[in-house]
């Protein structure tokens, strides 16, 4: 997956540290923990895409994991330990952002109203999304998606997370996550080749201009 800046794991595992569970608590739970903490930098990485601001990235993965360690217990043993922590940061997520003016979720479903009819694309933004880094035109194209498009694709093309997991993860119908799925790569795809478009379209006008 893309590589996760340094500050989103140097910040954000210290600050968990010190604000972990009393002493009490700690000696049977290490090896969930250890397990959990593994998964900090695909957390950071999705908080970033969520927030598009790195301190707000590192209080969602921050808050994710204090949720996290204080429910362990009702984590089930053998089920997808990442899905189960990406279905906590993002309802803490929707959570945060329900008290803000213009809420995501509506937002996000008058977009997908608007979103581009079905047809054939010449990039696979799947296969875009799976390099070691996201060069400018990739981020500035997938941060510009509404962000019920966002979500889908990254966590399917990056996360590599199932349907049904994402199903869980958003709380909405599998078939809803095939669409936003569906629909965010080719707005992606879109939004990409108009972006690499745009110095030559620029260097025209300033050709005849």
């Amino acid at each position: 997956m893309p590589s996760v800046s340094p500050r989103g794991n140097a910040t954000v595992l210290p600050a968990i540290q010190c604000r972990n569970k009393p002493a009490d608590a700690q000696g049977g739970s290490a090896a969930f923990e250890q397990a959990a903490l593994s998964h900090i930098d695909n957390l950071y990485g999705t908080a970033l895409r969520l927030t598009r601001r790195a301190a707000d990235a590192e209080d969602l993965v921050q808050d994710t994991y204090l949720k996290a360690f204080r429910s362990a217990h009702q984590f089930e043993a053998g089920t997808n330990l990442k899905a189960w922590l990406f279905t906590i940061l993002h309802n803490t997520f929707r959570n945060d952002r329900r008290h803000d003016v213009r809420s995501p979720v509506d937002v996000d479903s008058e977009a997908v109203e608007r979103a581009v009819s079905d047809g054939p694309t010449d990039h696979s933004p799947e296969q875009l999304l799976t390099r070691r880094t996201l060069d400018a035109d990739l981020k500035a194209a997938l941060d510009a998606l509404p962000l019920a498009f966002r979500q889908a694709v990254w966590l399917r093309d990056v996360e590599e997370l199932s349907y049904a997991e994402m199903a869980k993860v958003l709380d909405v119908p599998i078939g809803t996550v095939m669409s936003r799925i569906s629909r965010g790569r080719r707005a992606l795809s879109d939004g990409l080749r108009a972006r690499r478009a745009e110095p030559n379209t620029m260097g025209l006008v300033s050709k005849h201009g």
